[in-house]
């Protein structure tokens, strides 16, 4: 049978203008920065961001149509509208930390918005992504950006380092989760997540070679994945890579690869394979006791080995990995059967909240960076109070946020999170949860301590202080206090989550 293009009503490809203008504009702005002198790149990131608000609009015009494209790869439901929403801010906060960062430490180059959009639009498709191929596509349109921005500050040695960590580690992983789909493939016969939900029951008729090579696939992608969320013990790139890179990047990439990483994961495990249970009448997937332990040995170790950091980009570091830990509760309370809406609703509700309240803390930490790089040891802290009490003020909510303390939008995250963990009847991992969150609030306190209770002679400067940074920090508070105290208007907003439909055959 000759092969027949597909036509453009097949391709519908309205659906996927908010990812696919990013995409684009990426393309064209590569072609503009050429006209724009070296000393005005500025305007680059500008037209950058004007890219992305005008991604936000198409988003609401397009938000839970509950249409695909690409002949199915691609969908357009609730849950890739509200992580779009994510990413989109998350950019635009990022670009606004950026624009005096590149000036100063002499990195300015236009190039460095092209590669953050072309990162976006990546994190976007894996959001929406349909099938493993779609997963696995976005999935490097994500990452080899961000290996290049993690290296940006180069001929610094750090930033060079964290480049070449981050490049080295993403290659395997990529093969994993490559590795991962061929077995799902080879047991299934696709590579459609509705496609292969209808196979599960086939396939675990079928007998042991067939759920042998769902189970080892399943397994892979989740390491694939699981690196790029940076869950343990996939997770030991985090804290170089992050200290390395330039802030802005690593503000951008703790929130935007986790959000992309974790709608990527939840669309393979809720969508593709919720049924997979090797026993008749389980309520649990068989993949859900992986999924639990990994939260737990996730929760534990970044809250611990956070105790001892005297960095705060490394202290934030650990604070991401544990973060993903809490995030896993979700993934894991979705095993079980009837629990999967609310477990997702809670883990888009969790990636808003962290979103304002960590690329926040690396703002004001971007506030005291100075151009060499140095400034952000917890000392640089002492006395912020006294010289700064706003900007003090601010970082307290974010680590009380990050905390999970009330009228904070980490409060919200954490008690979806929990409630979903509690409906599916995993107790030990909510138990581990509420602990490490006390142990959490140690390191966290400690930042608030240090800007309040010690005190030093000397008066502190900001050199990294600037009116558009104190844009992306002022946003940022906006947003965490605004989901703590108004938090009808994020799960109202995550109602439209909901997996089922595309699900049924």
């Amino acid at each position: 049978m000759p092969f027949e293009l597909p036509s453009l009503s097949q391709l519908n490809l309205g659906v996927s203008i908010p990812a696919m203008s990013v995409a684009v504009w990426a393309c064209i702005l590569l072609l503009i920065d050429l006209w724009i002198p070296k000393d005005r790149k500025e305007r680059t990131a500008w037209l950058a961001a004007g890219g992305l608000v005008f991604a936000f609009v198409v988003n609401l015009f397009t938000f839970n149509s509950g249409e695909t494209a690409f002949l199915g790869m691609f969908v357009a439901d609730g849950f890739t509208g509200v992580l779009n929403i994510v990413i989109l801010i998350t950019a635009f906060i990022a670009i606004l930390m950026s624009i005096d960062y590149l000036r100063r430490t002499g990195t300015e180059r236009g190039e460095y918005y092209v590669l953050m959009l072309l990162s976006i639009s990546g994190a976007m498709f894996m959001a929406a992504a349909n099938d493993l191929i779609t997963v696995f596509v976005a999935l490097e349109l994500l990452s080899i950006p961000l290996y290049i921005l993690a290296a940006f500050r180069t001929p610094d040695l750090k930033s060079e380092e964290s480049g070449m960590k981050y490049f080295i580690l993403g290659a395997f992983a990529s093969a994993f989760l490559v590795y991962g789909s061929a077995l799902i493939y080879g047991a299934t016969g696709t590579t459609n997540l509705n496609e292969i939900f209808q196979s599960v029951d086939r396939v675990v008729t079928q007998g042991s070679t067939s759920v042998f090579l769902l189970l080892l696939g399943a397994g892979l992608v989740l390491v694939g994945l699981g690196f790029k969320v940076a869950v343990v013990p996939f997770h030991m790139w985090t804290p170089d890579v992050y200290e390395g890179a330039p802030t802005p990047v690593t503000a951008f990439m703790s929130v935007a690869a986790k959000v992309g990483g974790f709608g990527a994961l939840l669309r393979v495990m809720m969508v593709g394979l919720p049924a997979f249970m090797l026993q008749d009448g389980a309520t649990h997937t068989a993949w859900q006791q992986t999924v639990w332990l990994i939260a737990a040995a996730t929760l534990i170790l970044g809250n611990l080995i956070a105790i001892s950091q005297t960095n705060i980009k490394r202290l934030l570091a650990y604070s991401s990995i544990a973060h993903a830990g809490y995030i896993m509760m979700a993934v894991a309370a979705a095993g079980t059967q009837g629990v999967g809406t609310s477990a997702a609703q809670a883990a888009a509700v969790y990636l808003l909240a962290y979103m304002f309240t960590n690329i926040g803390a690396f703002a004001v930490a971007q506030a005291l960076e100075r151009d060499d790089g140095t400034g952000t040891k917890l000392d640089d802290f002492v006395g912020l109070a006294r010289s700064q009490p706003l900007l003090a003020f601010m970082m307290a909510v974010f680590m009380l946020s990050l905390t999970g303390i009330p009228l904070t939008a980490g409060f919200i995250g954490k008690w979806l999170v929990f409630q979903a963990t509690l409906q599916a009847e995993l107790v030990p991992l909510a138990v581990i949860g509420v602990l490490t969150s006390v142990v959490s609030a140690f390191y966290y306190i400690r930042v608030v301590v240090n800007m309040y209770l010690r005190d030093t002679a000397k008066e502190i400067v900001l050199p990294g202080e600037s009116p558009r940074l104190n844009w992306a920090i002022y946003l940022s508070f906006a947003g965490t206090l605004v989901v703590g105290i108004l938090p009808a208007l994020v799960t109202g907003l995550s109602s439209s989550v909901n997996f089922t439909a595309l699900m049924m055959p």
